[in-house]
C-alpha cells in the first residue's frame, strides 16, 4: 500500500466516523424526551450550555488569532519549520471547537433520555448514555483524522520538491504540530473553563440557594442549579 492510499484511507476513516457519530445523534434525538416538565428542564441546561460555549469561543477565538499570529512569525524564517503553523494550528483549534460545538447539543440531549429512561431500566438508560457520550469521541477522532490529513496534504503541495524527501518531510511534520497544538489549547481551556464554571455554580447553589433562601439542593427554582447541571 502507498503513502497516498494509507492517506486517503486515513481521511476516509474521519468520515465514516463522522458519518456514525450523526447517525447516533439522530438516534438519541429520536428518543423520548419525557414529559413537558422534564423538556422544559432539559432546555434551560441546554440553553445554559450553549450560552456557556459562545461566551467561552468569544474569548477562545481571540487567544486562537494571537496565538497563530505569534506562531507564523516566530516559525517564519526557520528552516525546518514556517509561517504555515499558523494555519495548521487554527485547522485544530477549529476542529477541536467544532467537537466540542455538536457534542454539548447531543450531550444536553441525551442527558434527559436518559433520565426518561431510567425509569423503564438500567439498560435502557445506559444505551442512550453511552450513544450520546460516543458521538464527542467519534466527533474528535473523525474531525482529527480529517483536520490531520487535509492539512497534510496542504502542506505536501505547498513545500518545494527541489529540497531533500527526508528535509520535506521533517517540514511538513514541525508545521503539522500545530494542529494538535490548537486542538490540545482549546479542549484544554474549555476543560479548565467548564470546571471553574461549574465549581461556581455548586457553590453559589449551596451557599444562596440552601443557606440563605432554604431551597432545598438541585431545585429548578435556583438558577445555579441549572448552571451546575450544566457543568454536569
Amino acid at each position: 500500500m502507498t503513502s497516498s492510499m494509507i492517506l486517503y484511507a486515513t481521511m476516509g476513516s474521519g468520515l465514516l466516523a463522522l458519518a456514525y457519530a450523526f447517525y447516533r445523534a439522530s438516534w438519541v434525538g429520536k428518543q423520548d424526551a419525557g414529559s413537558e416538565r422534564v423538556r422544559m428542564l432539559g432546555s434551560w441546561i441546554a440553553d445554559g450550555a450553549m450560552a456557556f460555549l459562545r461566551r467561552e469561543y468569544r474569548v477562545l477565538g481571540i487567544f486562537c488569532v494571537a496565538a497563530a499570529v505569534l506562531l507564523g512569525a516566530a516559525n517564519a524564517n526557520l528552516a525546518d519549520s514556517g509561517p504555515l503553523i499558523a494555519v495548521a494550528f487554527l485547522v485544530g483549534a477549529a476542529c477541536s471547537g467544532a467537537a466540542g460545538w455538536f457534542g454539548m447539543k447531543v450531550a444536553t440531549q441525551a442527558n434527559t433520555r436518559t433520565a426518561v429512561a431510567a425509569q423503564t431500566g438500567l439498560d435502557a438508560a445506559l444505551a442512550i448514555a453511552f450513544a450520546g457520550g460516543s458521538v464527542m469521541g467519534m466527533l474528535v477522532v473523525g474531525l482529527g483524522l480529517l483536520g490531520l490529513g487535509a492539512v497534510f496534504v496542504l502542506l505536501t503541495s505547498v513545500y518545494p520538491g527541489a529540497d531533500s524527501q527526508e528535509a520535506v518531510m521533517l517540514r511538513v511534520l514541525n508545521v503539522l504540530s500545530g494542529f494538535s497544538l490548537g486542538a490540545s489549547s482549546i479542549a484544554l481551556f474549555a476543560r479548565v473553563g467548564g470546571g471553574i464554571y461549574t465549581k461556581a455554580a455548586d457553590v453559589g447553589a449551596d451557599l444562596v440557594g440552601k443557606v440563605e433562601a432554604g431551597i432545598p439542593e438541585d431545585d429548578p427554582r435556583n438558577p445555579a442549579t441549572i448552571a451546575d447541571n450544566v457543568g454536569d
